[in-house]
C-alpha cells in the first residue's frame, strides 16, 4: 500500500513540475522587452539580434517595391531602419507613431529589421461629445411670442 502512495506521490511530483517549468518557459518566450534608440546609439547594447523601440519620424517613411525604410527617432538621435519584406503595415503605421523593429543593427548605423509593429496607444480619449442638436420641442420653445 504505502509503496503505490510513493509511486502516486512521485507522478504528481513530476506533472506539477512540468507544468512549472512550461509556464516560466511561457513567460521567458512572451516577455516584450525592448531598448531605446538612445540605449541602441549610446553602444550600451549588443548590436546583434535586438528590438528597438521609438518613434517613426515624420516624412521618412519611404517604400520602394518590397523595401520600406524610415527613421526611428527618440528626442534628437535616430537610426535608419530598412525592411524588406511584403507583410501588410498596420493602418497607424505612419510618423509620429510609436513603432518596435526587431532585427539587426549593422556596423554602418543602419538597422536592418526582420519585423516592424507599430505599438497602440497606452491611453484612449473618449471623443468628445457631439454639439447638442436643437429639438422639436427647444425649437417651438424659441419661437413662442413673448408675452
Amino acid at each position: 500500500m504505502g509503496n503505490k502512495r510513493v509511486k502516486f506521490g512521485i507522478g504528481v511530483a513530476i506533472i506539477l513540475a512540468l507544468v512549472v517549468w512550461e509556464a516560466i518557459s511561457g513567460f521567458e518566450q512572451s516577455k516584450t522587452y525592448y531598448v531605446t534608440v538612445k540605449e541602441l546609439t549610446s553602444g550600451k547594447v549588443s548590436h546583434q539580434h535586438v528590438r528597438v523601440g521609438g518613434t517613426i519620424a515624420p516624412g521618412s517613411i519611404q517604400r520602394n517595391g518590397e523595401t520600406l525604410t524610415f527613421r526611428l527617432s527618440q528626442d534628437k538621435d535616430s537610426i535608419p531602419v530598412t525592411y524588406i519584406g511584403t507583410a501588410t503595415l498596420p493602418d497607424d503605421f505612419k510618423g509620429g507613431a510609436k513603432a518596435i523593429v526587431e532585427g539587426s543593427y549593422l556596423a554602418d548605423g543602419t538597422f536592418r529589421a526582420e519585423s516592424v509593429q507599430a505599438k497602440c496607444a497606452s491611453k484612449y480619449r473618449a471623443m468628445p461629445p457631439a454639439p447638442k442638436q436643437a429639438t422639436e420641442s427647444s425649437k417651438v420653445a424659441s419661437y413662442a411670442v413673448p408675452k
